[in-house]
């Protein structure tokens, strides 16, 4: 028999981890998110829902964030699915047109986005120390079955004019 625990585990692992087998999602620890906000003053949350966002500005599931700008200073925990890459080419563009894009993201280093979209590329790569708990809708708490990292991409920097 398959424990409520070992399928989120399965899914965490192998699948999809933007929702627990029950459908609720996996929100930032705001301990976690608190240290972040104070280094960065985020303006943006741009995959929250009304329930989890962690900055007033926030972008839901409905609004399609792909298709909204992402201005400021943009906190994002993204579905951890196949759609990752989608959801880190968004912030470096957004970077590249003057952004500031901090993501949570599970620290997996062998996989094509991470190479394609996050190693070499990004201009900061943090690496969690030990496992996050996810906080979820219903007050419970889970540990991410996999490291964690934080991947910035800040804005170019614009070269000094030569006089």
């Amino acid at each position: 028999m398959t424990t409520f625990a070992d399928q989120c585990t399965q899914t965490a692992l192998y699948g999809s981890t933007d929702d627990r087998p029950d459908g609720a999602e996996w929100a930032t620890p705001k301990s976690f998110f608190d240290k972040l906000d104070e280094e960065f003053g985020f303006t943006l949350d741009s995959c929250a829902s009304a329930t989890n966002h962690k900055v007033d500005n926030y972008y839901s599931k409905e609004q399609d964030s792909f298709s909204l700008p992402w201005t400021g200073i943009v906190w994002c925990n993204p579905p951890y699915g196949k759609e990752i890459g989608k959801w880190l080419q968004k912030g470096r563009n957004a970077a590249a047109q003057g952004a500031t894009v901090v993501f949570l993201i599970h620290a997996r280093t062998d996989t094509r986005w991470f190479h394609e979209h996050v190693y070499k590329i990004a201009n900061e790569i943090r690496f969690v120390k030990g496992r996050l708990k996810f906080t979820h809708q219903d007050g419970t708490y889970q540990s991410a079955p996999f490291p964690s990292m934080v991947v910035i991409y800040r804005p170019p920097c614009l070269k000094p004019k030569i006089i």
